[in-house]
C-alpha cells in the first residue's frame, strides 16, 4: 500500500501543462503517451529509451495511476453488453 502511494505521487497535474492532464514528476511527460506505448506493445526499455528521463518507477507509477482509477470507477456510465 505505502509502495503503491509513492508510485502515486510520481503522477502529478498543473493546469499549465496539458490543460491539467497528469503528467509524470512535472515534466511534459502525459501518462496517458506511456499507457498508449504500453498499449502497442513497447516495453519498458523501448520507453526509456524514447523519453530518457523517465525512470523505471514512473512507468510503474503510471500503472499504478490507471489501475487506481478503473478501481474508483463509477461504471454507471459503461454500456454492458449481454453475453450470451
Amino acid at each position: 500500500m505505502a509502495e503503491r502511494e509513492e508510485l502515486l505521487r510520481r503522477i502529478t497535474v498543473n493546469p499549465a501543462i496539458f490543460q491539467g492532464k497528469p503528467i509524470i514528476r512535472g515534466m511534459r511527460i502525459k501518462v496517458e503517451n506511456v499507457l498508449a506505448l504500453l498499449e502497442q506493445g513497447a516495453t519498458v526499455q523501448e520507453i526509456l529509451k524514447e523519453y530518457p528521463d523517465l525512470e523505471p518507477e514512473d512507468i510503474r507509477a503510471c500503472i499504478a495511476y490507471a489501475r487506481h482509477l478503473v478501481a474508483n470507477e463509477d461504471l454507471s456510465a459503461v454500456q454492458v453488453e449481454a453475453v450470451q
